[in-house]
């Protein structure tokens, strides 16, 4: 009984420190929804007004430093958004595209990780008898988890026939930018501070559902769902390691798989 009432107040005290997080995520989803399916205009303007709120509230009523440092990492989604949607991009060759934006979210974490003092460094070392485990979890998890995805989004493939040179540009591209700023920004990041300030249960749950909301740009709801169980993957496996090396393989391996390999064998 005793045990019984522990785990209700357990609960009761989480549902409450993950409000104001659960809201912030709520209002994310806002802004990509309106940004995909109403007006780009729109959503630009919506996530730069939530930037600014969400700065204020830290700065102006937040005293909870581990509340505050999760809004403080949420609030790099809504500058994400304005950067990557707002920038000219049309000046830069397509074959550079995929580096050029995820070299500033890439830049933004680390812009956060910086200003916040956050030490990098033990996210990616890893021993040397590790590395090896790490790749083989990167193959284990990632080609089948893009093998699913193609199914649902069906990419059409970026050339006439199959070449290694395209092969390994994008995973060049899929791992070292894609999956390395998306991990280093919503697990090595936003994971980690919905997890000091929740447990690690919820925020791995809460940044999955984040991870997910993120990928409305694909206008596919199996997508949002898909995206949202592959970012639970993601953060479990960063959980279980304690670095990001293994989630940026699986996710960086899944991608290749995905746009570079499943269009030319499932045609």
């Amino acid at each position: 009984m005793e045990q019984a009432k522990g785990n209700r107040y357990t609960l009761v005290i989480t549902l409450r420190k993950g409000l104001t997080p659960g809201l912030v995520v709520g209002g994310i989803g806002w802004c990509e929804w309106v940004f995909v399916y109403r007006d780009a205009g729109w959503g630009i303007t919506l996530a730069l007004f939530m930037s600014i709120a969400i700065y204020a509230a830290v700065s102006l009523w937040v005293a909870d430093p581990r509340l505050a440092d999760c809004l403080e990492s949420l609030v790099l989604l809504p500058l994400y958004i304005l950067f990557t949607s707002s920038l000219p991009w049309f000046f830069i060759d397509q074959l550079y595209l995929i580096p050029a934006v995820y070299s500033l979210v890439t830049g933004l974490a680390l812009v956060h990780a910086y200003r916040k003092r956050i030490d990098l460094r033990p996210l990616f070392l890893v021993p040397r008898r590790r590395v090896l485990q790490s790749l083989w979890l990167g193959l284990a998890l990632g080609i089948p988890l893009g093998a699913v995805e193609y199914f649902i989004i069906t990419p059409t493939p970026a050339f006439p026939s199959f070449g290694l040179g395209n092969l390994l540009r994008d995973l060049v591209y899929m791992v070292f930018f894609v999956g390395l700023g998306e991990e280093l920004l919503f697990r090595g990041l936003i994971q980690r501070d919905l997890s000091r300030l929740l447990g690690w249960k919820p925020g791995l749950v809460l940044t999955g559902v984040t991870f997910g909301i993120m990928h409305l740009t694909w206008r596919s709801v199996p997508e949002v769902f898909f995206t949202t169980g592959a970012g639970l993957v993601f953060g479990y496996v960063y959980h279980r390691t304690g670095n990001l090396v293994a989630p940026v393989l699986i996710h960086g391996i899944g991608n290749v798989t995905l746009i570079s390999v499943m269009p030319y064998l499932a045609r």
